[in-house]
């Protein structure tokens, strides 16, 4: 106080304060001395030194009262309480006012109360771009919680930081500001206008970036600092006895140039490794696409020797691969995380040794079981997510994510129906759907789920039952769901949730769709039909709204999960449910032969439920053809690029579904080219060579109708280390763990609107793609060959798998990388890069040419 009262003398009361602090509690008086105040005396100006009489008489009244002699205290004194303390019982929800603003009734300051420490986070989830604003979340999980929870809300800031500017010159890999992607203590070094600032607050241009409506342009010498920033108070979605989850909803104005954001959570206290919560992550330009990274099966199965497989090393190469050139979005196709060992080491062991398949089907899954899956789930999930270097990729790149069986258990929803619904089935469905919303979407979970004391009883007794779940718990009730999801009519069959897919727009001309394929799953569907009309609803009207726009959608990218252009496996099929394997399967279940070669839910073979997932399975053929139909016409009817990402089968390749030859339809005008990106596992071990060589013979022309064909392409042209990873003859399946970035080819230019046969820029006969001449391109005799100079040297030759000059194009086209592992044993996960480019696409009615049964290729092989 001596300082202000100097000041006040020296410069006058009106001066600037400079001892103001950011906390908001510092100066706030507490309730109780604002209402004693204000009966008993009118406020004091701050240089009224000596009239403080008031204030202690406050702290008179309350105090603890020193004990007599004879131990009793006297007097009207009362102990001081803490809302929420033992003494005075919880905080409930009525003692928080609107989780959204976090004003705490009874004014819990930091003085009386200890700081809550984090568990796991902090989280960032990219949702969606609307109105040139970029939205998104920030999670954290706190110990400690209940109805009470912590009496202090946390609070986070947001601020921009830097313009990422390049210098004068610069290549078009320089355009990215260089940072250290490296958890706590991030130095970022920008380049603004040639000059190289160790601050990137000081490369900022006033201009550029809004103020936050405060006037909040501190400028010293000359120079602008923070001249955007927010504060963000905590949401707090679910909290029980042992954690209490915190949403930020974070909104951030884009710019005419690429952004560096900062955020930092105060009020809580870290204590994981270098964690900390100040983080940085990146927004592209108004007029950018955005970079993207793409991963699946991030985790080990059952049994996996993980120090054999350096535990989660390519994570450290997609942290380098970030610091040089920051990605804006991480897409999750599935198994973000592994939650089998629940059936190995947690509550479900004694279930699964069950031999009879009745008494395992009749197996109660009761509120007690349903904690012990809970308490599972939530810890498998808070040790994942704070694994490095995993964690420190999961605070700096804004994830999009969607779920696969193993964020469940394996398999799941892929056996008997019969089966899958039995009570544990649904059980573990729901308690897994409560973690997936909150550790992968942000999102507060159902107030409760399946168990059979509830199911079984009566309607009043039923309530009774639900009620053991939320008994000192707190479950905040969503009133908007983010409009970047798209909301199944009913709930799923073993899940009872509805099924969440996503749409959200990846910057200027890349948008993004991912299907929800695990919620409404059985063995003989992915997704309810009527799903399915509301999903091409959606984009029919985003992709409407974005044509009549002055930035039309040039490339849809389509998560699917499963692969779906992929090799036939239906012969494999067909031996694992023949009668052959009946008396194997019979030696199993009495005297255990066969060991893992069968799984231990339904008495299957293993691999069968893998298989009943593809989209290539017999069970799913018709609904494959009527998905991929449907994405046909989205492309024909808006002009725009389809290509889909899948996982899952811990390989990469590259399919593709193109026009049947006969049409000679050129790919730039092919509105059935549509590239499979397959890229999986970025930590799950992959399968034997001999598995990758078997499927890649299987590798046959197919005819998913008469107009189009399919198969997958060359893409693997040497293996990425000195170790042999294939068969000479297998250029098309890589067996390492691996992961993919996709880049706009654009460079702050006008994009050219005519293309050539091939997919290159009319004009341009010299434009390089992949170093090879335009006139040299042969003639495609099938499939197996290269279709378009953007597939000419795929692999390790292309530019796309070049640093410098991957997305440094400016035809408007998607260059795609998959980064594949050189060796297990390197615990820096270090990777050899394989490229191909997908063209965009200019539609000039190619769907009106189609081919009759007569017409078709002779000699043709393969089904749909």
């Amino acid at each position: 106080m001596a300082a202000h009262y100097r000041d006040d003398i020296l410069h006058g009361r009106d001066h600037p304060d400079t001892h103001a602090s950011d906390n908001r509690w510092r100066h706030q008086e507490s309730g109780a001395f604002a209402r004693h105040a204000g009966k008993t005396t009118s406020a004091r100006e701050a240089d009224a030194r000596h009239g403080s009489k008031d204030l202690s008489d406050f702290f008179n009244t309350t105090r603890i009262d020193p004990q007599s002699s004879s131990g009793e205290g006297s007097g009207k004194y009362k102990p001081i309480m803490v809302a929420g303390n033992a003494h005075n019982g919880p905080l409930t929800d009525e003692g928080l006012a609107t989780q959204h603003d976090g004003a705490l009734a009874g004014e819990v300051t930091a003085r009386n109360s200890s700081t809550p420490e984090v568990k796991c986070g902090p989280l960032l989830n990219y949702r969606r771009m609307e109105n040139e604003t970029w939205f998104g979340s920030v999670l954290v999980v706190t110990k400690g919680g209940g109805l009470g929870g912590h009496p202090l809300v946390p609070e986070l800031t947001l601020r921009i930081v830097g313009n990422v500017q390049p210098a004068v010159g610069a290549s078009a890999q320089e355009q990215a500001v260089v940072g250290r992607a490296n958890g706590a203590g991030n130095e970022h070094y920008g380049v603004a206008n040639g000059v190289g600032y160790g601050n990137s607050q000081e490369a900022t241009s006033a201009s550029q970036i809004p103020s936050n409506g405060t006037g909040a342009h501190a400028a010293t010498n000359g120079v602008e600092k923070n001249p955007w920033e927010v504060n963000v108070v905590g949401t707090k979605l679910y909290s029980d006895p042992t954690n209490t989850f915190w949403r930020f909803n974070l909104e951030v104005p884009m710019q005419q140039a690429e952004i560096q954001c900062e955020y930092d959570i105060s009020g809580l206290e870290f204590t994981q490794g270098n964690k900390s919560g100040k983080q940085h992550f990146y927004i592209p330009a108004i007029s950018e696409s955005m970079r993207i990274m793409f991963h699946s099966c991030n985790g080990f199965s059952v049994g996996t020797d993980e120090a054999a497989w350096s535990g989660a090393a390519l994570w450290n190469d997609v942290n380098r691969v970030h610091q040089k050139t920051p990605f804006h979005v991480m897409l999750g196709g599935g198994d973000q995380i592994y939650n089998d060992g629940i059936r190995v080491k947690g509550p479900l062991r004694a279930w699964t040794d069950i031999a009879n398949p009745k008494k395992r089907r009749e197996f109660p899954f009761t509120e007690s079981l349903r904690r012990d899956c809970d308490f599972y789930y939530v810890n498998n999930y808070i040790r994942w997510y704070g694994t490095e270097p995993f964690a420190t990729a999961n605070a700096q790149i804004a994830q999009l994510n969607l779920w696969d069986d193993h964020d469940i258990i394996d398999g799941f929803g892929s056996y008997t129906d019969d089966f899958m619904r039995c009570s544990v089935f649904k059980g573990i469905g729901g308690v897994a759907n409560k973690y997936y919303l909150l550790f992968q979407h942000h999102l507060a979970p159902p107030a409760t789920s399946f168990t059979t004391d509830a199911a079984q009883a009566t309607a009043e007794d039923r309530a009774s039952d639900e009620l053991q779940q939320l008994e000192n718990t707190y479950v905040m009730k969503e009133k908007n769901i983010d409009s970047s999801y798209i909301i199944g009519d009913r709930p799923g069959p073993y899940v009872t949730d509805h099924s969440r897919s996503i749409y959200a727009r990846l910057g200027a001309r890349v948008a993004f769709f991912g299907i929800d394929a695990r919620t409404e799953r059985t063995r003989h569907q992915v997704n309810y039909p009527e799903t399915y009309d509301i999903i091409v609803q959606r984009l029919r009207n985003e992709l409407g709204a974005a044509k009549a726009s002055s930035s039309p959608i040039q490339h849809l990218v389509v998560l699917l999960g499963i692969p779906i252009a992929y090799p036939r496996l239906t012969w494999l099929e067909n031996v694992f449910s023949s009668p052959v394997i009946a008396p194997i399967k019979f030696l199993n279940k009495r005297f255990g032969f066969g060991g893992g070669f069968f799984n231990h839910f339904d008495g299957s073979v293993d691999l069968l439920d893998d298989l009943d997932d593809h989209y290539t399975a017999r069970t799913h053929k018709k609904e494959r053809l009527m998905l991929v139909q449907k994405l046909q016409d989205l492309a024909s009817e808006f002009s725009v690029r389809v290509s889909i990402l899948g996982g899952d089968v811990h390989l990469a390749a590259v399919g593709r579904f193109y026009s049947n030859l006969k049409l000679n339809i050129p790919i730039a005008n092919d509105h059935r080219y549509m590239v499979n990106i397959i890229s999986s596992a970025i930590v799950n071990k992959p399968p034997p060579q001999a598995v990758a060589n078997l499927i890649a013979r299987r590798n046959k022309l197919h005819h998913l109708d008469l107009n189009t064909d399919e198969t997958l392409m060359k893409f693997f042209d040497k293996d990425p280390g000195q170790s042999q990873k294939t068969a000479n003859s297998n250029k098309v399946t890589m067996p390492s763990r691996n992961w993919a970035m996709l880049t706009e080819n654009y460079r702050g230019s006008q994009i050219p609107n005519g293309h050539a046969t091939n997919g290159h820029v009319n004009g341009d006969e010299n434009h390089e793609m992949t170093g090879r001449p335009v006139e040299t391109i042969p003639n495609a005799k099938d499939g197996h060959s290269w279709l378009h100079k953007g597939e000419m040297d795929a692999g390790t030759m292309h530019k796309a798998a070049d640093s410098a000059k991957h997305g440094a194009d400016n035809d408007g086209s998607l260059d795609v990388c998959i980064r594949v592992e050189i060796d297990q044993h390197d615990a820096e996960g270090k990777t050899r890069a394989y490229g191909m480019t997908i063209p965009t696409l200019v539609y000039e009615g190619a769907a009106d040419q189609t081919l009759r049964k007569r017409d078709h290729l002779p000699g043709s092989r393969g089904k749909a």
